[in-house]
């Protein structure tokens, strides 16, 4: 086991290749295409492997995600601090979808994929599932997402993992509990303890990572096939492209202004983009991610405000996707639209994507909400691309999840709280000093196959080594009684 003491740099880990979390997965994902691809009725069969783990997963989220943002709003002595970080990671999410959305916009634009289909919409028929989602985004409002916001008890949310609500309830618990001062210290001390415990569970889940990805991709292969990538391969290939180009070019340019490296922040997240690309959602890697930068010396309240209401509100890769299939239809479909009516589209898209944030199935309910808004776009033409839906997910959810990394280094910057030289060693794998409140446990035993359950259950002398991160741990209140 590690004595490392405080203050000495935590050296960087040898970890042999055939023992890294991401070759696993990887392998993983290979498997599980060969077997849905060759076998599809046995890929069909290993549904429940990968929702299995996914489930597991997403059991952790809801409980990190609130033990996180209550820690860090109760811990700081001024609260109106924590308030512009949330109006200013609000103001980088909403600027943020613009960018991405003109990106869909411009790139469809220009290769007009949807011409020449000339697809009847009168004619299209609706499968079940798809009728249910196209449904769902007809009776969906723009404004509902801030009712929703609000949950009818403070167990639902955890029960149907909806963040928004979860985030909600922690605000005002973080707030509340800053507010009680010594008396809620003992409360906090405790809400930092379940939060190590949690992220030790994750740990244990994280073992299972290569199983759940080639189970969920054994059955995306087997279910849907792969003659859909042939059938339209363009309009696939048309959206990575212009993901990869956003991801380049934008997030790129933010990392350089911020002097990071966008190509060594998104090695540092290998295992954290392997098990998205095995899951086909951006769920899952959500406790790396903030463990990661939360590490990486980025301020836990702010890393704990900043990730979770970035999953419900920056979702740079669905951005794209709506603006790129509305316009894909809308040609499809031989529906004109000026460049007035597509700013329009953009606009509406701006508050419909929100409504149906954290829903299953969000990006069809936001593009027929957005469509059946508009009026010109028939909704049913989403059938044209709802075969090839999940074959997109992927690049979405890896877009969504890089998106919301570089937004919360920038964020950090804009609080002037961001350790740049820091970051730029933890991003390169040199060592670096340990935090004083952090838990000597190297932050990679979430997604590393090094090491035993020793290294997560003990609590020996290591955590008492340091007197200082034991007053590190107490709230800096700005109120007493």
């Amino acid at each position: 086991m590690d004595h490392t003491t405080p203050g000495q740099a935590i050296p960087a880990r040898k970890t042999r290749w055939y023992r890294q979390l991401y070759f696993w997965v990887l392998t993983a994902i290979v498997f599980g295409i060969l077997l849905g691809w060759l076998a599809p009725a046995a890929g069909i069969a290993m549904e429940p492997i990968g929702t299995t783990f996914v489930n597991a997963m997403k059991m952790l989220i809801g409980p990190i995600v609130f033990l996180t943002i209550v820690g860090g709003i109760a811990s700081v002595a001024d609260l109106k601090k924590v308030g512009m970080t949330g109006l200013k990671a609000l103001t980088y999410f909403q600027i943020g979808t613009i960018c991405a959305m003109a990106f869909g916009l411009v790139a469809i634009n220009i290769f007009r994929l949807g011409e020449g289909v000339n697809a009847d919409a009168s004619a299209i028929k609706t499968s079940e599932s798809a009728a249910k989602l196209i449904d769902a985004g007809q009776h969906q409002e723009w404004w509902q997402f801030l009712t929703h916001i609000i949950p009818n008890s403070v167990v639902a949310p955890f029960v149907e993992g909806d963040i928004l609500q979860i985030i909600f309830i922690a605000v005002v618990f973080g707030i509340a509990l800053n507010a009680m001062g010594k008396v809620g210290a003992p409360v906090l001390d405790g809400v930092q303890r379940l939060t190590g415990v949690m992220f030790k569970i994750l740990g244990f889940i994280m073992k299972a990572a290569p199983v759940g990805a080639f189970g969920a991709m054994a059955y995306a292969v087997g279910k849907f096939g792969v003659s859909s990538l042939t059938s339209m391969g363009g309009l696939i290939a048309l959206f990575y492209a212009t993901s990869i180009l956003f991801v380049v070019v934008v997030l790129g340019s933010i990392m350089a202004f911020l002097k990071l490296n966008i190509f060594t922040m998104i090695r540092h997240f290998k295992e954290e983009y392997m098990l998205i690309l095995g899951t086909s959602t951006a769920e899952p890697a959500l406790p790396g991610l903030m463990r990661k930068l939360e590490h990486a010396g980025v301020k836990k309240e702010t890393v704990g405000l900043v990730v979770p209401t970035g999953y419900s509100f920056n979702l740079d890769g669905a951005a794209i996707y709506l603006s790129l299939a509305a316009l894909y239809i809308a040609q499809a479909t031989n529906t004109n639209l000026t460049i007035g009516q597509q700013l329009g589209l953009l606009a509406v898209m701006l508050l419909t994507s929100k409504g149906a944030a954290g829903v299953a199935g969000g990006g069809f309910i936001a593009l027929t909400a957005t469509l059946t808004t508009i009026g010109t776009i028939p909704a049913a033409g989403i059938m044209l691309i709802f075969g090839i839906d999940k074959f997109m997910s992927e690049c979405r959810a890896l877009v969504n999840f890089t998106g919301n990394a570089v937004a919360t280094l920038f964020i950090a910057w804009w609080d002037r709280t961001l350790d740049a030289d820091r970051v730029r060693r933890v991003f390169a794998g040199e060592s670096v000093e340990p935090l004083a409140s952090e838990d000597p446990v190297h932050v990679d035993d979430v997604s590393d196959l090094d090491g035993d359950l020793a290294s997560y259950g003990h609590h020996g002398p290591k955590h008492q080594a340091d007197p200082s991160s034991a007053t590190d741990r107490r709230p800096a209140y700005s109120e007493s009684l």
